[in-house]
């Protein structure tokens, strides 16, 4: 089961990164810009997610994703840590996330990060 040590390794692995705690819980930003947060005693990580690719994951897989009620008028969704299949599938939901916050410059310079995988 993935845990918050595993997500705080994966973030901090992406270029430019950094940990911040804000509203209590830590945070991770690419260039000063949120991407993740690991809020619900560490069980669970918050991610960007355009809307409408957001409500299409949690009609989905109810059991692994939803949102917050504060964070319904936001780009963003909720994961539960224990519902991931493996590391794998852990790291191309950070990484998503990162590139939807990275700016222009590292998508640039990572070309391996700047598109989904198979996309």
């Amino acid at each position: 089961m993935q845990d918050a040590e595993d997500v705080r390794r994966i973030c901090l692995s992406l270029p430019d990164t950094t940990e911040k705690t804000a509203w209590s819980m830590p945070t991770f930003r690419v260039a000063g810009k949120m991407f993740a947060t690991l809020p619900e005693e560490e069980t669970s990580i918050a991610v960007r997610c355009p809307k409408d690719e957001r409500d299409e994951l949690v009609l989905a897989e109810p059991g692994k994703f939803w949102i917050a009620d504060h964070e319904a008028g936001f780009a963003w969704v909720r994961v539960r840590l224990a519902a991931l299949e493996d590391a794998d599938e852990l790291r191309d939901i950070l990484a998503d996330s990162w590139r939807q916050a990275a700016p222009a410059r590292l998508l640039e310079s990572y070309p391996e990060l700047g598109i989904a995988a198979g996309g």
